[in-house]
């Protein structure tokens, strides 16, 4: 199983090329994709996102998050700040529901790195 990061979706929606798109495609051709909630919402938000497109989104299965979620999200953010980085909320919450369940996040965003140092979170970085 994996999960998906927004820009790695954008891209693949797009028709963008690349490793992660690559990644994408397969795993999705063989049932191994699973939603983060944050990232349904994140692509959900665009007010230019086919409706297709959004059903499509939204039947993929979820992350389910477990019990004291948001105080688990709070720590590694604080880490990461304390840091310095950028420790945008929605790539913290993204971070620790995939951490949370050992899905590894599909992403092109570079950034998730501080998040893999404060949480275990595991990656896969694209291009």
């Amino acid at each position: 199983m994996i999960s998906v990061d927004t820009s790695t979706w954008i891209a693949f929606l797009q028709g963008e090329g690349g490793e992660d798109s690559d990644l994408l495609d397969r795993a999705f051709q063989d049932r191994l994709v699973l939603m983060a909630p944050a990232v349904l919402t994140e692509l959900l938000s665009d007010p230019a996102l086919p409706q297709e497109t959004a059903k499509f989104l939204g039947d993929l299965p979820l992350i389910e998050l477990e019990a004291g979620y948001r105080e688990r999200v709070g720590r590694p953010r604080a880490k990461v700040l304390a840091k310095r980085r950028k420790a945008r909320l929605g790539d913290a919450l993204i971070a620790q529901c995939c951490a949370d369940r050992e899905v590894p996040l599909l992403t092109r965003d570079k950034e998730f790195r501080a998040y893999a140092e404060a949480s275990g979170l595991r990656l896969v970085i694209g291009s």
